[in-house]
């Protein structure tokens, strides 16, 4: 299979000659010269952490030899244009060669399948009840939706990591009936198979970022508005988009930004995810390079995730950061235009509190709103919360800020009415605003994927509507474990937003708003 490109550039030259005594004595020759000049606790300091690190390398490279082999979605690595290419492509171009990479890589798993695989829960295999092609469009691809009525508006959708543009269906329709023209392009590596992951990174998804913008431009012309729209990783690769376009110099290209669990900042382990993929370099141990290798179930949504995917979030989100810094040295902060944002105030993907912190607290006062949705303090929930994880709200109304701040939840233990809490941008009082439903009483939080869909999304939906087959969101995990296919914790975990249509009116309105 196709090994992460990221660490095949970090250790160039690394041969499978570890079994040569020269060439570990010259190792172990190295390392002492590298250690010569430093004093005793300092060299014994860190041969240690040299030593941790070659036992753990060790480890998981004895760990990869164990289970089933990998199967052909993890090995068939789709041939899709580099950045370089897609820099030279438009909208038309970008979807041909999409529709032929698409085509070729079914081909190779049509060949590739073992009649093992020919299984109801297996997406890959065309009869199976998760098949995309069981849907009435195969939603793992771009697509563009043009409204009924002359357009008013241009917006761009940018899907997450390991997702597909399946997560904008319900954004792009609501745009779609506000009389914009949506384009939804599929990120590289997303939408086939996981080994897609194992070679397309963040130079091909800004790539494709700006292929986007360029084709919003040129839709929108200098009469109409553009607006960008991102979740998850998406989020961060249109945040970027825009900080790198102020910081050269250039005026906004959008007029408006949407952001859903925005990947500000991701879990420390991505930044040495690579460490996890460095016995990957040798074909035994070439299970290391994933992370997870679980079955494919999910039409429009990898399960398995390889290192260098963890490797890239964390770049892409150092990129951001960076950027963001460099902006406001510059003091063009200001040129950003008002920025939209939901986020769960617990989510196991990102930090929410750097949504806050490292996003929301450098803004200027540009009329921005960040919202949050709390977990279910009700009686019964709220002693099974752990309060170093949910308490840190509490608090966040408390004073005013430079931007629109709305925390959605309940607020007495007794009352499972939910209210929206918001205190305007430099206001002196908060205000209280029913939204007409109670917080669903076998829901304790929001999670990381669930606020792009909705109750009734026929395949993430608590109470699904419409396509038949596999209802993810619906299924009720009780029962013994051990006994199932499908992974416990994936079907505990909320997939769908039972305030989505609260968050669709908000993000409506900021549709119909007098743009800049």
């Amino acid at each position: 299979m196709a090994l992460p490109e990221d660490e095949n550039r970090e250790h160039p030259g690394v041969e499978d000659n570890d079994d040569d005594p020269a060439h570990a004595q010259g190792l172990t020759h190295l390392i002492r010269r590298s250690l010569s000049g430093v004093g005793t606790f300092a060299r014994r300091l860190l041969l240690g952490v040299v030593l941790l690190v070659v036992a753990l390398v060790a480890i998981r490279a004895y760990l990869s030899t164990q289970g089933p082999p990998l199967r052909p979605w993890q090995t068939i690595v789709p041939e899709e244009p580099d950045a370089a290419a897609i820099a030279k492509m438009d909208w038309r171009a970008w979807v041909q060669a999409e529709t032929a990479m698409f085509d070729q890589v079914h081909r190779k798993l049509r060949a590739q399948l073992d009649p093992s695989d020919h299984t109801p829960l297996n997406r890959y295999y065309d009869e199976s009840i998760t098949s995309p092609l069981r849907f009435d469009r195969d939603w793992n691809r771009s697509f563009v939706f043009e409204p009924e009525r002359k357009p008013r508006g241009v917006a761009v959708m940018l899907h997450g990591l390991t997702d597909s543009p399946y997560s904008m269906r319900s954004l792009a329709a609501l745009y779609r009936e506000h009389g914009f023209v949506v384009l939804v392009p599929r990120m590289p590596g997303h939408g086939t198979v996981p080994a897609g992951l194992t070679r397309e990174g963040r130079a091909e998804w800004n790539a494709v970022t700006d292929m986007a913008m360029r084709e919003a431009q040129r839709r929108a012309g200098d009469a109409l508005p553009i607006h960008l729209v991102g979740y998850s990783n998406g989020a961060a690769l249109a945040l970027l988009h825009e900080m790198r376009w102020i910081e050269r110099g250039q005026r906004s290209d959008v007029d408006r930004i949407v952001l859903l669990s925005p990947m500000i900042e991701v879990n420390r382990f991505a930044r040495y995810a690579g460490l996890a993929g460095v016995p990957a370099f040798f074909s035994r141990y070439a299970k290391s390079a994933w992370l997870d290798l679980m079955p494919e179930y999910n039409p429009f949504k990898y399960n398995s995730f390889p290192v260098r995917a963890a490797r890239e979030s964390y770049l892409v989100t150092a990129d951001l950061q960076r950027s963001l810094e460099t902006v406001a040295r510059q003091n063009r902060i200001s040129q950003l235009p008002p920025i939209l944002a939901f986020q769960s105030i617990v989510d196991d993907t990102v930090s929410a509190r750097a949504v806050m912190t490292r996003l929301f607290d450098v803004l200027p006062d540009n009329g921005s709103e960040l919202v949050l949705f709390d977990v279910n303090r009700s009686r019964v929930m709220a002693p099974m919360l752990r309060a170093a994880a949910t308490n840190w709200t509490r608090d966040a109304l408390q004073r005013p800020r430079d931007y629109t701040l709305t925390v959605l939840g309940v607020t007495s233990q007794d009352d499972a009415a939910v209210l929206a809490r918001s205190r305007p941008a430099r206001a002196g009082a908060i205000t209280a605003q029913p939204i007409g439903m109670a917080y669903p009483a076998e829901v304790y939080s929001l999670s990381h994927v669930a606020l792009p869909f909705a109750d009734d999304d026929p395949l993430y939906g608590m109470h699904p509507e419409g396509q038949g087959g596999l209802r993810l969101g619906a299924v009720a995990v009780r029962g013994e474990r051990n006994a199932l296919v499908v992974s416990q914790d994936v079907l505990s975990r909320l997939g769908s937003n039972p305030f989505h249509g609260w968050m669709l009116a908000r993000i409506a309105a900021t549709v119909d708003a007098k743009n800049r």
